[in-house]
């Protein structure tokens, strides 16, 4: 919202890129799996229905590059990420292919605030395609500058009381497409 918005003032072209998580990168829970299938285990996972969307280092840098070189300004574009992954699917394979037998697998519950599944496309009916068949631009209002600086100052404000319920209030009230995780993960069968 914010670099939409700068997008309609100023002579700086702005343009952002939204997609999933990147194998091998720094939070990535390959390099995680990996330790800990080295250490003899046990491979923790905060829920066994968890999925992911992934893509390769490469990939991701390709796709946001050819993001850039799209852009004229104000753009939201969308990675297709694929296919999701199931956590579980994923630990259970690198243990498989590790060749080290009996490692166990350990559910150690969602961290607050921790989604079962990534909502990567906003308002997904509101798509328009690129001549790159892996990248689509959401179509979005800009908000004014006024805007973006009243809904910034209701979070800090919000924020600076210290309180969650009042931070996460202020931005469901900020960002009209914000869900709450619990929200989200109630909608995932067991």
């Amino acid at each position: 919202m914010i670099v939409q918005s700068a997008s309609t003032y100023g002579k700086v072209k702005y343009s952002a890129t939204r997609f999933g998580n990147v194998l091998g990168s720094a939070g990535s829970v390959i390099p995680l799996f990996k330790r800990q299938i080295a250490n003899g285990g046990p491979v923790t996972i905060t829920d066994k229905r968890i999925i992911r969307y992934f893509m390769t280092i490469p990939e991701a840098s390709q796709l946001v590059l050819q993001s850039g070189a799209l852009a004229r300004n104000g753009e939201l574009f969308v990675l297709d990420m694929g296919k999701a992954v199931k956590i579980l699917d994923l630990a259970e394979n690198m243990i498989r292919l590790s060749g080290v037998p009996g490692i166990e697998i350990v559910e150690t519950g969602l961290r607050p605030g921790e989604k079962l599944f990534e909502e990567l496309l906003v308002k997904t009916e509101e798509l328009d395609k690129t001549s790159n068949s892996m990248i689509f631009v959401e179509r979005d209002v800009p908000l004014s500058k006024v805007d973006i600086e009243d809904k910034l100052s209701m979070l800090k404000e919000a924020c600076d009381l210290g309180d969650d319920l009042k931070a996460k209030e202020a931005l469901r009230k900020a960002v009209p497409t914000f869900k709450n995780p619990e929200e989200i993960n109630k909608t995932v069968s067991n």
